[in-house]
Protein backbone atom coordinates (compact mmCIF):
# COMPACT_ATOMS: atom_id res chain seq x y z
CA UNK A 1 0.00 0.00 0.00
CA UNK A 2 0.88 3.65 -0.56
CA UNK A 3 0.90 7.07 1.26
CA UNK A 4 1.18 9.90 -0.75
CA UNK A 5 3.23 13.02 0.86
CA UNK A 6 2.92 16.54 -1.16
CA UNK A 7 5.48 18.14 -0.19
CA UNK A 8 8.29 21.12 -1.28
CA UNK A 9 11.54 21.92 -0.78
CA UNK A 10 12.75 24.03 2.03
CA UNK A 11 9.48 23.70 3.93
CA UNK A 12 9.90 23.12 7.37
CA UNK A 13 6.27 22.71 8.05
CA UNK A 14 6.71 19.44 5.75
CA UNK A 15 9.78 18.11 6.91
CA UNK A 16 8.23 17.80 10.90
CA UNK A 17 4.93 16.24 8.61
CA UNK A 18 7.28 13.77 6.93
CA UNK A 19 8.84 12.76 10.13
CA UNK A 20 5.49 11.80 11.48
CA UNK A 21 4.43 10.05 8.86
CA UNK A 22 7.59 8.30 8.91
CA UNK A 23 6.31 7.23 12.84
CA UNK A 24 3.17 6.08 12.13
CA UNK A 25 4.84 3.69 8.87
CA UNK A 26 7.07 2.46 12.07
CA UNK A 27 3.65 1.04 12.94
CA UNK A 28 1.74 -0.14 10.25
CA UNK A 29 4.03 -0.66 7.44
CA UNK A 30 2.99 1.48 3.56
CA UNK A 31 5.12 2.87 1.58
CA UNK A 32 5.68 6.59 1.27
CA UNK A 33 5.67 8.44 -2.17
CA UNK A 34 6.64 11.99 -2.02
CA UNK A 35 5.41 14.17 -4.48
CA UNK A 36 7.25 17.86 -4.71
CA UNK A 37 4.35 20.04 -5.92
CA UNK A 38 6.51 21.94 -8.41
CA UNK A 39 7.24 18.77 -10.46
CA UNK A 40 3.77 18.86 -11.64
CA UNK A 41 1.06 21.92 -12.37
CA UNK A 42 -1.97 19.99 -11.30
CA UNK A 43 -0.24 18.94 -7.91
CA UNK A 44 0.90 22.70 -7.16
CA UNK A 45 -2.81 24.03 -7.76
CA UNK A 46 -4.23 21.54 -5.88
CA UNK A 47 -1.66 21.65 -2.79
CA UNK A 48 -0.06 25.21 -3.20
CA UNK A 49 -1.17 26.28 0.33
CA UNK A 50 -2.55 23.56 2.19
CA UNK A 51 1.06 21.55 1.91
CA UNK A 52 2.20 19.15 3.53
CA UNK A 53 -0.72 16.77 2.28
CA UNK A 54 -0.67 12.86 3.16
CA UNK A 55 -2.99 10.90 0.82
CA UNK A 56 -4.01 7.03 0.59
CA UNK A 57 -3.98 5.51 -2.65
CA UNK A 58 -7.55 6.73 -4.22
CA UNK A 59 -6.79 10.12 -3.52
CA UNK A 60 -8.39 10.76 0.19
CA UNK A 61 -6.77 12.91 2.26
CA UNK A 62 -5.44 11.45 5.47
CA UNK A 63 -4.00 15.18 6.93
CA UNK A 64 -3.03 17.99 5.67
CA UNK A 65 -0.84 21.24 6.92
CA UNK A 66 -0.04 20.45 10.56
CA UNK A 67 0.24 16.72 10.60
CA UNK A 68 -1.01 14.72 13.42
CA UNK A 69 0.47 11.76 14.61
CA UNK A 70 -3.02 10.86 16.22
CA UNK A 71 -5.21 11.33 13.52
CA UNK A 72 -2.52 10.34 10.73
CA UNK A 73 -2.55 7.15 12.39
CA UNK A 74 -6.36 5.92 13.19
CA UNK A 75 -6.90 6.95 9.42
CA UNK A 76 -4.21 4.80 8.39
CA UNK A 77 -5.57 1.96 10.80
CA UNK A 78 -8.99 2.70 9.11
CA UNK A 79 -8.06 2.16 5.28
CA UNK A 80 -5.23 -0.56 5.68
CA UNK A 81 -6.92 -2.87 7.69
Amino acid sequence: MNVYFYTKTGCPLCDKGLAIVKEVQKEKPFNIIERDIYENDDWLLEYQIRIPVVEDENGSVLDEGIISYTTLIEKVHKKFT
